[in-house]
């Protein structure tokens, strides 16, 4: 269980200043994400790696991943903000009219 306490503190350690970076240069992010949610499922998600994977991460590309995964969360809800008219409008350009 100790291990398993470490490891989680591991992966906080690591990704929280990334997410901290990535939140302030994004205001994308601000407005649609809640930073301590996206922390913990973004710690559930990484926590499936062994610990010997995650360290063959490297920080550049954790950061690539990471934002990526920010992006898809900030605007996978996007369609649920538009107007009947507007979701009318991106029907048809969809469908190529």
């Amino acid at each position: 269980m100790q291990e398993v306490t470490s490891y989680h503190q591991e992966l906080l350690n690591r990704i929280s200043p990334i997410v901290e970076k990535l939140f302030k240069s994004n205001s994308l992010y601000l407005v649609k994400l809640k930073k301590q949610e996206m922390m913990e499922r973004l710690i559930e998600l990484f926590g499936k790696f062994t610990p010997e994977e995650m360290k063959t991460i490297q920080d550049e590309e954790l950061t690539r991943r990471i934002d990526k995964i920010l992006v898809f969360e900030a605007v996978s809800g996007t369609l649920n903000d538009l107007t009947p008219q507007q979701m009318t409008m991106f029907d048809e350009s969809v469908e190529g009219k």
